[in-house]
């Protein structure tokens, strides 16, 4: 996701830099995308990959939510 912060990429630089197989990097993606956090596109040989914003912002709204919900919860411990 970090590296998605700076704009679009395909797999293989997503890959490049980590110390993990390519099959469990797909992996990865395939969830974050049936979560909706990001989309992917074929393009000839090329699968790339970015964030979708939308979908950022829901997850930001529900995290503030819950997180005044945990902070009052631990201001009356």
């Amino acid at each position: 996701m970090e590296d998605l912060c700076d704009g679009e990429a395909s797999v293989g630089q997503l890959a490049k830099p980590l110390p993990i197989e390519l099959s469990t990097i797909l992996q990865h993606l395939k969830v974050l995308e049936h979560s909706g956090l990001i989309r992917t596109q074929k393009i000839g040989r090329v699968r790339r990959c970015c964030i979708e914003p939308q979908s950022l912002r829901i997850l930001d709204e529900w995290v503030t939510r819950r997180r005044r919900v945990w902070d009052h919860r631990l201001l009356r411990f």
